[in-house]
């Protein structure tokens, strides 16, 4: 999932007030957009993530099965 532009009008004090404060608009943006969509939009995001990431999962999956965990031989539990 990549990430796209967005061009965005803004109160130009508010603005001001924000860049003060370190607000970060894309984070903010994000947040506020998961809010309003909801937990279905929040599922629908994780089951494209698992799809997206399922090959490299499972290439991940299959070096640990062929050479072990990294550190394994220094676990003590």
């Amino acid at each position: 999932m990549g990430k796209d532009e967005l061009r965005v009008e803004i109160d130009a004090l508010l603005l001001q007030q924000a860049r003060s404060a370190d607000i970060q608009f894309s984070i903010l943006m994000e947040r506020a957009l998961k809010e309003a969509l909801g937990p279905a939009a929040a599922e629908e995001r994780a089951k494209r993530w698992a799809e997206e990431s399922a090959p490299s999962i499972s290439a991940h999956n299959r070096f640990v099965e062929e050479h072990g965990a990294f550190g394994e031989e220094w676990r003590n539990w």
